[in-house]
């Protein structure tokens, strides 16, 4: 299997993926690589936790996951965030994420 890039590492809880979030945007959508985390532009503003219900929903649809397996494991007041997703094998993931 290929090297996992920076921003997906696996853990005993599942997958936790480093976002880097951008509010505020046309649509949601992957924007490639900051800093070593997959940057995604969000179409929700950063108040009252929308930007993280989108988040959690966009990675819900993209990865064919029920959004109970997503949370917001770090970072759920700032842009650097990371995702803890059950339910997705490490090849899955990836291959979805690096096809996008």
């Amino acid at each position: 299997m290929p090297a996992l890039p920076p921003w997906l590492t696996s853990s005993p809880d599942g997958l936790l993926l480093s976002i880097w979030a951008k509010p505020r945007a046309s649509r949601t959508k992957l924007a490639g690589e900051r800093d070593g985390a997959l940057a995604v532009a969000l179409a929700a503003p950063p108040v009252d936790g929308e930007a993280n219900a989108e988040l959690v929903k966009f990675f819900s649809k993209l990865l064919g996951t029920p959004k109970k397996n997503i949370s917001v494991a770090k970072g759920a007041t700032g842009r650097s965030k990371t995702l803890l997703i059950s339910g997705v094998s490490e090849e899955e993931a990836l291959k979805i994420l690096t096809a996008y």
